[in-house]
């Protein structure tokens, strides 16, 4: 019995469930099969044009900003104009996964793209997202080898590129998205809005764990 079987095991003898036998290991596959939903709000339930309307309005809400694109060919542009309108520098540092990769980078002269994980000079970010949640205006953005994590946190500025067929009603139906694309990744990252906090004095502090200004451009294509 391994390490991991014997924690396990330790758990299921204090809760009285004795060893793992294959007649509950089916019941605990059926169970992780089916993914049963707790309530749902009725504010996820809407038709898809609404939805897009509503992540938008509570990515405001949570203070940040978005843009929308007709074409995923237009992102790099829109990527410099937004540097431009916030005096940051041209230089990004970017995910190397396809949705990504595919732009049209060399179009924007003036602005400088690099591939990998987050340093500490790196200023601004730019990620695609898994899914947009429309209940709360959350991002979901998962790991792997091409989606370095401190991409998501380590630069001040984090520009996400979302497809707007991405943006789903509940947290539940952002999960299913991830689920049907294979084995889950190390890390899920759930984010709303850029990083604050108001524990000192009750003054609102930006950037604390994280970015301090998050920006989303949605594709409609």
């Amino acid at each position: 019995m391994s390490g991991k079987e014997q924690i396990l095991q330790k758990i299921r003898d204090l809760r009285g469930r004795g060893p793992l036998t294959a007649s509950n290991r089916h019941m605990l596959d059926k169970r992780l099969a089916d993914h049963p939903r707790n309530l749902v709000p009725a504010r996820a339930d809407g038709p898809h044009a609404e939805r897009i309307t509503q992540f938008m309005d509570y990515l405001a809400k949570a203070g940040a900003s978005v843009f929308r694109v007709p074409k995923a060919s237009q992102v790099p542009e829109a990527v410099a104009e937004f540097l431009r309108e916030h005096n940051l520098p041209g230089r990004v540092r970017t995910t190397s996964d396809p949705a990504i990769d595919a732009l049209p980078w060399s179009d924007q002269e003036l602005l400088e793209r690099v591939i990998g994980p987050a340093e500490k000079a790196d200023e601004v970010s730019v990620t695609s997202a898994v899914a947009g949640i429309a209940e709360t205006g959350t991002l979901l953005l998962t790991s792997g080898k091409h989606t370095p994590t401190s991409l998501n946190f380590l630069p001040e500025t984090h520009i996400v590129v979302l497809d707007s067929h991405g943006v789903v009603g509940s947290y539940e139906d952002a999960l299913d998205v991830v689920r049907k694309q294979g084995a889950l990744p190390r890390t899920l990252n759930f984010i709303t809005g850029p990083s604050r906090t108001g524990d000192v004095e009750l003054t609102m502090e930006m950037g604390a764990h994280g970015p301090r200004r998050l920006h989303v451009i949605l594709v409609d294509d």
